[in-house]
């Protein structure tokens, strides 16, 4: 089949680099210019740059416009594989090809809909992860299932260990996708809309540490903001300070939510939950730090004395 791939990033480059693989013609892409946000900034091989080594017109386009879908038409493919596009694509692109749109998102839909599906669903402790491929239709992330796989999340996972472990699904998921398309199916799985679920893009703000959470919480929070993630954080001293590794503390201890209160083992321990005052929850054992200057500390090492409060408490 003639394909138009529409995609940006390291799962854009991993599904051009599985379709030049595959017996498809890839007949244009079209790509998105490099971004300043944080997290466009990670896992960004270039699609561009392969598509141009490989002889295929490129078009760059931060969003579809009428000049776009004009060139849409005169590509003349079967179909559109969008691979990680960041911007909604119109009925008069995505419906163009004989055989629609088919993209490819990872999260297993519905749930984790929209941005950063990975992150959230490390911090929410979903068992597993995964992708799927569905034919795109005018509400986001929504259109029937075409084929969907999965991987287990481990519990010291971190959301990079996710991501390389997901990303292997999108080229096989692109080709087996293609195929089932192809073949003429038609009994593609509509998505439950009562299970579904829609995030919105990630910004500094969403990696901010809440004390109110519970320490088996905020450890997975933790992990799913790990390098090169922008950190889970929180102040102290009236400065910014990142929190690297983090575990769950063996004993139980009560105070106020963001008291740094005591050493266990090799981390310090800092109270946690909106019900801390019972004295009935573990505490975040934080074992890494950041300071502003990009250099990382040992916890024992950083709070040379206990008390103070984490977050806007101060010290």
């Amino acid at each position: 089949m003639r394909v138009i791939l529409f995609g940006y990033q390291t799962w854009g480059h991993r599904t051009l680099q599985a379709l030049l693989n595959s017996p498809h013609e890839v007949a244009l892409v079209v790509t998105h210019p490099r971004s300043d946000h944080a997290y466009e900034q990670m896992w960004d091989d270039s699609v561009a740059d392969l598509a141009r080594a490989n002889g295929i017109p490129t078009i760059l386009k931060q969003r579809p416009d009428d000049e776009l879908a004009d060139e849409v038409k005169r590509a003349d493919a079967d179909i559109i594989v969008a691979t990680n596009w960041r911007t909604w694509l119109p009925p008069e692109i995505y419906d163009t090809p004989r055989l629609g749109t088919l993209n490819l998102h990872d999260s297993l839909l519905p749930s984790y809909a929209g941005f950063s599906p990975l992150v959230w669903a490390l911090i929410n402790g979903e068992p597993e992860v995964g992708v799927t491929a569905h034919l795109m239709d005018a509400e986001l992330d929504a259109g029937d299932i075409v084929l969907q796989r999965s991987v287990p999340v481990g519990p010291t996972d971190t959301t990079a260990d996710l991501f390389h472990r997901t990303l292997e699904l999108f080229g096989p998921l692109t080709v087996d996708g293609l195929a089932l398309v192809e073949s003429g199916r038609r009994d593609f799985v509509p998505q439950d809309r009562t299970r579904a679920s829609f995030f919105h893009k990630r910004s500094i703000e969403d990696s901010r540490i809440d004390w109110n959470w519970p320490a088996e919480d905020l450890e997975r929070f933790v992990r799913a903001l790990c390098d090169p993630y922008p950190n889970a954080f929180t102040t102290y001293r009236g400065q910014r300070l990142r929190i690297i590794e983090a575990g769950v503390s063996r004993g139980c201890y009560g105070g106020t939510p963001g008291r740094v209160f005591i050493r266990e083992d090799d981390g310090i321990v800092i109270v946690a939950g909106a019900d801390a005052r019972r004295g009935r929850n573990h505490g975040l054992l934080v074992k890494r730090v950041r300071t502003e200057d990009d250099t990382d500390h040992a916890a024992v090492d950083f709070f040379q004395t206990m008390g103070g409060y984490l977050g806007e408490r101060g010290a």
